[in-house]
This record gives structure tokens, sequence and C-alpha cells, in this order.
């Protein structure tokens, strides 16, 4: 969960406005098959449309919680609470309250509280690629590009060498070292996610630690609560930022931000059932110096 308001984020301290909520099933279990349906769809005519269930829990409209409230008029429309009835009831609901025929579905779709609620989305899990090696006709298009690229630092080097002799040796030797290592860790991370430019998620529990955007601002062990059951956590997935593409956050210049989220959870698994558990994610934003 996250608040969309970006003052909210340069007030909520170093990790941001985030919370972030574990909940699971053994494989076995009440709710859902053991094996995972099949991707292809079986042969023959497209089974009909399910129909809409005659009963089961109420929904909020607005956030999808049980709803126990119900809109008055129509019956219909079910909310968490008197907040969320009357948000619905100004953007919208007010104007189509009691204009739907009985069993049309329409009368309780989910409407777009685009100030409110983030866009919904289904997400592709896919294995990430292993790296091939590049052919000799890339080798060669790569020696043009690099012959081209110390040319353009040559001359920008010559340019930029007077703004530099004001400063002591100590400063430069400083700024040498920074630069280099922020710039070999965002190199490092555009060159892991050029291969897939739309992923939102790196999964990875328990393995390889997290992709860095950068040196800066990345936790140490210590930083790292243990679980409410004293168990160590560790690295999970991490949410990547071309999820913001797609969240429609910007808002005339302003927008929330993050150059990776990282999760860490619970490394024995605790709790179970219907219980939902808090973990720990962690937010860390581009250097200054990333371009």
């Amino acid at each position: 969960f996250a608040c969309r308001s970006p003052s909210c984020y340069r007030l909520a301290g170093p990790c941001g406005p985030f919370r972030v909520f574990r909940n699971q099933l053994p494989r076995r279990n009440d709710t859902y098959p053991e094996e995972p349906p099949p991707e292809e769809p079986p042969p023959g005519p497209a089974p009909a449309p399910p129909r809409r269930l005659g009963s089961g829990a109420a929904l909020c409209r607005v956030c999808g919680c049980l709803g126990p409230r119900c809109c008055g008029r129509c019956r219909r429309a079910a909310y968490c609470g008197p907040e969320h009835q009357a948000l619905d009831w100004r953007r919208g609901h007010r104007r189509s309250c009691g204009q739907h025929a009985a069993g049309d579905d329409s009368a309780d779709a989910i409407p777009e509280h685009n100030e409110f609620l983030f866009p919904e989305y289904e997400i592709l899990i896919e294995p990430e690629e292993p790296e091939f090696p590049a052919d000799s006709t890339d080798d060669e298009q790569g020696a043009e590009d690099t012959s081209k690229d110390a040319k353009e630092q040559e001359e920008l080097g010559a340019a930029g060498t007077a703004a530099f002799q004001s400063l002591d040796e100590e400063t430069l030797e400083a700024m040498a070292k920074h630069e280099t290592q922020e710039e070999k860790i965002f190199q490092m991370f555009k060159k892991q996610i050029a291969a897939e430019p739309e992923q939102i998620i790196r999964y990875c529990r328990g393995g390889e630690g997290p992709l860095w955007v950068s040196a800066e601002n990345r936790p140490e062990e210590k930083d790292i609560p243990n679980c409410v059951c004293g168990a160590k956590r560790v690295f999970e997935f991490q949410i990547m930022p071309q999820l913001l593409n797609h969240l429609r956050v910007d808002s005339l210049g302003e927008s929330i931000d993050w150059g990776t989220l990282v999760v860490y959870t619970c490394a024995d698994s605790c709790g179970g059932g219907s219980e939902y558990l808090e973990e720990f994610i962690w937010k860390q934003d581009y250097s200054m110096g990333c371009t």
C-alpha cells in the first residue's frame, strides 16, 4: 500500500509512506486447487461466461474490503464504512443509484476513483532469460560506438578542464571515486533492465540480493528488523521504477517517485490462515549523479 500524494513522500522519512503485508495459504487448502490451471484453454467451444453469484461476501465498491454497509436507496452498493460511501456518492453513485434493473451486473461495477485508487493490471510472471554473447556484427557496431564515445569524451574533457582547475586535489579525488562507483552501479542497473524494459517486479526469494540503482541509501543488516516471530527477514522481491509509468500519478510536474522498492519478508514464513502480517519495505531513490 502507498499514498499517492507527493507531499506525503516528503514527510514520511527515508523509506517513504509504504506498507507491505503478507498473507499465505498452504498448497493444499480449501480455497484453491493444489495444481495451477493450464495456461492453454481446453479444445472445443468456449464455455459460457459464468453467471453472477447470487450470494457471497459483499465487498466495498471503493476499496474491495468487506462491505457490511449498503446504500440505503438501492440496497445494492456495498461499503466498508461511511467514509467510502460518502466518497462514492460524490463521485458518481448519486447519479446512477437506483437506475439499474434487478440482475444488471453493471450496477455493482467498481467505479474508478483515480484520486484515491491506482489502476489495476494483470501481472505476467516469466523466468528471466540468461544473457547471450553478442555476435560479431554487434561487436563491430560496438567498436564504432566506442570510437565515437571516445571522441566525445575527449571534447568534453577539454572543455571542462578549466572548471576543475580551481578545485584542490583532495576534492577532485573524492569526486572521481564517487562518480566512478555511482556510474558503475547505475549502468549495471540500466543494462540489467534493458532486456525487459516493461518489468515491474523482480522476484528472487532468498537468492541473489536486489538490483540497486545507487550506492547510497542501501540498508545494512541492522536496518532490517526481525519478524515479530523473531526470525530474520530476507529479500523476497523488489518493485521497479517502470511501474510508475502505469500508475497515473503525474500531476502538474509533481509525482510520487522511487528508484526501487525492496521487500524483506520472514525467513520462516510464520503465520498462516487468514491472518495478514506486516513485513518490511525499503525505498531507495536515484543518486543525484544518475541521469
